[in-house]
């Protein structure tokens, strides 16, 4: 038997190249959207947590010593603070999923059409292998998960 016949073969589908140059369109408009969601998630954290901030100082004043719902209050207030975690793990998983979407766009680009010498070729880094990297899908006090 000859080394061609024993080869092994990559099976390949031949697609057009402007629906693949409209899928990678597509794919970095998606990429695009998911940085200004991150965008106002930080902003819409931001806000808050001064907000927050405010609030918690309003409410060390000394002549309101004497209210007895204040420290239910102050409690909500730092649960609410608390959850703003989510903010972080949102952007977590949006960066995860805009360096998965762009390697796609990028590969998808170079495998259908390839480079010419002298063509730059985009940065990508590398697709990270770990499929999700936030674990925690609920946020208590004192609940606290490294990943």
């Amino acid at each position: 038997m000859s080394p061609d016949q024993t080869a092994f073969t990559v099976p390949t589908v031949e697609l057009p190249v402007m629906l693949v140059a409209e899928v990678q369109d597509s794919l970095l408009v998606v990429v695009h959207d998911l940085n200004r969601l991150d965008g106002l998630l930080t902003h819409a954290m931001e806000n808050l947590m001064q907000r927050f901030t405010s609030a918690s100082s309003d409410l060390s004043d000394p002549a309101l010593e004497a209210v007895r719902e204040l420290a239910g209050v102050r409690a909500a207030l730092h649960a609410a603070v608390t959850e703003l975690q989510f903010q972080d793990m949102a952007s977590q998983l949006i960066g995860h999923t805009s360096k998965i979407l762009q390697g796609c766009a990028y590969r998808l680009a170079s495998e259908a059409m390839g480079y010419e010498d002298g063509e730059a070729v985009p940065f990508v880094e590398d697709v990270p292998e770990r499929p999700n990297p936030v674990t925690q899908d609920e946020m208590q006090a004192g609940s606290v998960e490294l990943f």
